[in-house]
């Protein structure tokens, strides 16, 4: 197994500052929200299914005004006296800092090796959802727990789509021998699962069986589209687990060795991040190779085609964040191993652009979430730089990080997962 798949993003969340001054209150800003595919009206059961509103049932028209505030928030830098006037967050709710699970703008990530997946409000940077133990000495694969996730994805109806990867001989000296998982599953907010497809430590490629799973997204048509890496192919697996579509020729150009990732294009093409043939690679649902990328890469981690048709590049052997345009020439670039403090080789996993500009990325081994600007500043951090741990702000080779409700470049899920019309009791 290679242990490229185990790289982890360190996001960066703005802090929380109040600056005490005469006559204005400070804050810092937050990041813009898209309104997607989510249902943003939080209720309570109590009285009547109300809307909710922070820590108070919403007036008439508060509820709308509120998700109109949050979807013009933008996360930069901290807001000075001069630029509050301009400050969106002067017409925002005093409750945006709340803890909401499945609330826009929060920060969705794969703690590898803590074995779990956790939600973070990115102002208090609290975990406002977790699944999983927590524990990186437990090989437990099974109902409630979940082993060296590489991705976690949120879809409709407040589902968590989650790859558990495994881990391999050596990737921790706490469990030497490894563990393997090897199941795709998909988890309610109480984290019973609704669907799942391969076996707790079970490896293979036979039917309703995988090899180090290490990305999953659900794609338009409900069906789930598996990054089968230890099988070398890609395969589209509908709700009743049977497999509709794969890719994964054995020999010639096409042949994949280790795929970290893969993503629907709006063409209905694919996009591969074929990691140790170090190149990003455009398929057609045929199987033919109508674009590819491979200069100067060791190790595609990650890859993503953006609006404007550049590619979005993890180029994680070299600690590299690289995106070309439309003709391979390169635009924008970052390393993740410059700042102080950082492992010499962190082997960033995952990054995507956001929908305001700026750049979310999972820096693996340094052990952190970090999202920077377009000159490469960092705005946000959630982890401590090179320090592994579980507690708050601490993450252990975090592989994947999401802004919850932001698809800028990446495979929407449909509006209803439609997982919910299935008894998958037991998957």
């Amino acid at each position: 197994m290679n242990m490229l798949r185990f790289t982890k993003l360190a996001i960066v969340v703005p802090i929380l500052v109040i600056l005490m001054m005469p006559t204005i209150d400070v804050f810092p800003i937050v990041n813009a929200l898209t309104k997607n595919t989510f249902d943003d009206s939080h209720t309570t059961a109590r009285f009547g299914n109300s809307k909710v509103c922070g820590d108070h049932l919403c007036a008439p028209g508060e509820h709308q005004k509120m998700i109109e505030a949050m979807m013009q928030a933008q996360r930069t830098k901290y807001v000075t006296p001069s630029t509050a006037a301009n400050s969106p967050l002067q017409s925002a709710p005093s409750n945006i800092s709340q803890d909401v699970f499945n609330k826009h703008g929060n920060i969705l990530i794969s703690d590898q090796f803590n074995n779990r997946v956790i939600e973070v409000n990115p102002v208090t940077k609290d975990i406002v959802w977790s699944f999983g133990s927590g524990n990186s000495s437990l090989c437990n694969p099974g109902p409630g727990a979940i082993i060296g996730t590489n991705d976690a994805e949120r879809l409709s109806d407040g589902l968590t789509l989650i790859a558990g990867t495994g881990l391999p001989a050596g990737a921790l000296g706490s469990m030497s021998k490894g563990c393997v998982d090897n199941r795709v599953i998909v988890v309610n907010q109480a984290g019973q699962i609704v669907w799942q497809y391969g076996q707790a430590g079970v490896t293979g490629s036979d039917p309703n069986m995988l090899n180090a799973p290490v990305f999953a997204i659900q794609l338009p048509n409900h069906d789930i589209l598996i990054t089968d890496q230890g099988n070398n192919r890609i395969i589209e697996v509908n709700q009743q687990k049977q497999i509709v579509w794969s890719y994964g020729p054995s020999s010639g150009p096409g042949a994949l060795n280790s795929p970290n990732s893969a993503e629907l294009l709006p063409n209905g093409n694919i996009l591969i991040a074929d990691q140790n043939n170090n190149r990003a690679i455009e398929i057609t649902h045929d199987g033919n190779i109508v674009w590819q990328y491979n200069t100067s890469l060791q190790a595609v981690a990650f890859a993503s085609r953006l609006p404007d048709g550049h590619t979005l590049i993890v180029d994680s052997g070299h600690s590299h964040i690289v995106e070309i345009n439309e003709q391979k020439s390169i635009v924008f670039q970052y390393f993740t191993n410059a700042t102080s403090g950082s492992n010499s080789s962190p082997t960033p996993s995952n990054a995507v652009r956001l929908v305001n500009g700026e750049t979310s990325i999972a820096d693996q081994f340094n052990d952190r979430i970090i999202i920077i600007d377009s000159k490469g500043n960092t705005v946000f951090q959630y982890g401590m730089t090179n320090m592994t741990g579980v507690g708050t702000n601490e993450l252990n080779a975090p592989y994947s990080a999401f802004v919850i409700g932001d698809y800028t470049g990446q495979t929407p899920p449909p509006s209803n997962s439609n997982f919910i019309s299935h008894n998958f009791l037991n998957p």
